[in-house]
């Protein structure tokens, strides 16, 4: 696929600024592959300059955003346990949705566990933050090889890839996250309860990268259906047709996602999965029939 893309990049390139027709044709090809490649490596160096600028400034205020961000959906007074808990009540469930939070005690076992643990923080974060100038970086590479079809095609991918990952690690922040520490704290073995939890930062951390990274990947179920459906893999009635299969497919993704074994965390996370899937659905059929338009247009 690589090379493909780097192919109609040097062709798109011959077609507006045609070379000397005496150059050699092999030479031309072999440098201009290599200049490809030579842009790319740009395009990546930016983004992961972009990435550590951004890293940098939230490892500078890591105390306030550990505060107030990081360790947010283990505190008691993180807005999404209110919120749940009034839900429930106002649709008539009583106190169904009302979870207690997490009462909890960090600990580390290593001298740097929690510098280490900074480091982790300010560089998910600063890929998060810098996701959309990734993006867009993705976007300068890939511009030269689409043809002018195409490119009118792609207007606003940036921006709806972008709101549906960042929908995806809100999702998993404000919903699923409190939802996984709750249960998995409060969770207790045996008739004395003489067993405390003690988390330890590090894998505190890693559950939290795990859940909103892990949301927001798979938050972008939309715009995969509309890239495959563009390149011909998929089509609608491919995706109507195995529906059954893709619903226990998104199962086994929720349960991957969330760290907790309880049903209600695998339920919370499956539920809007599926309806992004029946979005991908959506998507894909409006795709096809633009696609069979522009068929019977050219025949």
């Amino acid at each position: 696929m690589a090379l493909k893309l780097l192919k109609r990049r040097e062709v798109n390139k011959k077609l507006t600024n045609p070379d000397d027709e005496f150059h050699d044709y092999e030479e031309e090809s072999e440098m201009s592959f290599v200049d490809h490649l030579e842009e790319l490596r740009w395009h990546v160096i930016r983004s992961l300059l972009a990435v550590m600028l951004c890293g940098i400034v939230i490892f500078v205020y890591i105390d306030p955003i550990m505060d107030m961000v990081i360790f947010g959906p283990i505190e008691k007074g993180f807005v999404t346990y209110d919120w749940l808990c009034n839900l429930g009540r106002s649709i008539g469930i009583g106190d169904s949705l009302c979870l207690p939070p997490p009462d909890v005690q960090m600990q580390t076992t290593s001298f740097g566990g929690q510098f280490i643990s900074s480091i982790t923080i300010s560089f998910v974060s600063g890929f998060i933050v810098a996701f959309p100038y990734i993006l867009w970086e993705v976007w300068r590479f890939v511009k030269p090889a689409l043809r002018p079809n195409e490119l009118s095609s792609t207007r606003g991918a940036i921006a709806f890839v972008t709101f549906f990952f960042l929908m995806g690690v809100s999702f998993g922040y404000f919903i699923l996250a409190p939802f996984t520490f709750s249960f998995l704290a409060n969770y207790k073995i045996g008739t004395y309860n003489i067993i405390e939890t003690k988390p330890v930062l590090d894998d505190y951390i890693s559950n939290l990268v795990d859940i909103t990274l892990g949301t927001g990947l798979a938050f972008q179920l939309p715009v995969l259906s509309y890239v495959l459906t563009r390149i011909g893999i998929i089509t609608p009635k491919f995706l109507r047709e195995y529906r059954k299969y893709a619903y226990v497919g998104l199962l086994v993704l929720a349960a991957v996602i969330t760290p907790s074994p309880d049903w209600m965390s695998q339920v919370i996370v499956v539920l809007p999965l599926i309806a992004l899937y029946e979005f991908s659905v959506f998507i894909s059929g409006r795709v096809y029939k633009k696609e069979l338009e522009k068929e019977e247009e050219w025949s």
